[in-house]
């Protein structure tokens, strides 16, 4: 596999997601790099911080921010297990982020499904990168939780 690959970066994101189930977060995980080089990773922390927005997206972004000192990511590529909610769509259009990558679509709160404005317009985004590897531990977590 190409290191400089979608793929990769994902599987990257996925190692992120995999922490966030074995520490009974829903397991959603995110990176971000800058020229080919991982430069934030981080996962979901709502229950952890007890705090709504503490989504892998959000601290990602603010991780990424912080390391370039630079409140726009405009080079560098999210990537990130589940399709961004509007939330974090809208955090990405403020860095104003080159590309989102993210893997497995989410049906009910996922930022395509009211809109792609929510996203800057020079952000290009792909979906669907390892999207059953991705759907697969988010189904998992939630039919434990049943």
């Amino acid at each position: 596999m190409n290191v400089n690959s979608d793929e990769y970066f994902m599987r990257i994101a996925l190692k992120q997601a995999q922490i966030a189930f074995e520490n009974e977060e829903v397991p959603v995980g995110a990176i971000i790099t800058y020229h080919d080089k991982v430069i934030a990773k981080g996962h979901n922390l709502c229950e952890k911080l007890i705090d709504f927005t503490a989504h892998a997206e959000m601290q990602v972004l603010t991780s990424a921010s912080n390391y370039l000192q630079n409140k726009y990511l405009n080079e560098c590529t999210l990537y990130v297990t589940l399709e961004p909610c509007a939330m974090c769509a809208g955090g990405t259009f403020w860095t104003r982020i080159g590309r989102i990558v993210f893997g497995a679509f989410d049906e009910k709160r996922g930022f395509s499904r009211l809109s792609s404005k929510i996203i800057h317009p020079k952000t290009i985004i792909k979906g669907a990168v390892l999207e059953n590897e991705c759907s697969f531990l988010i189904k998992k977590f939630f039919q434990q939780k049943r």
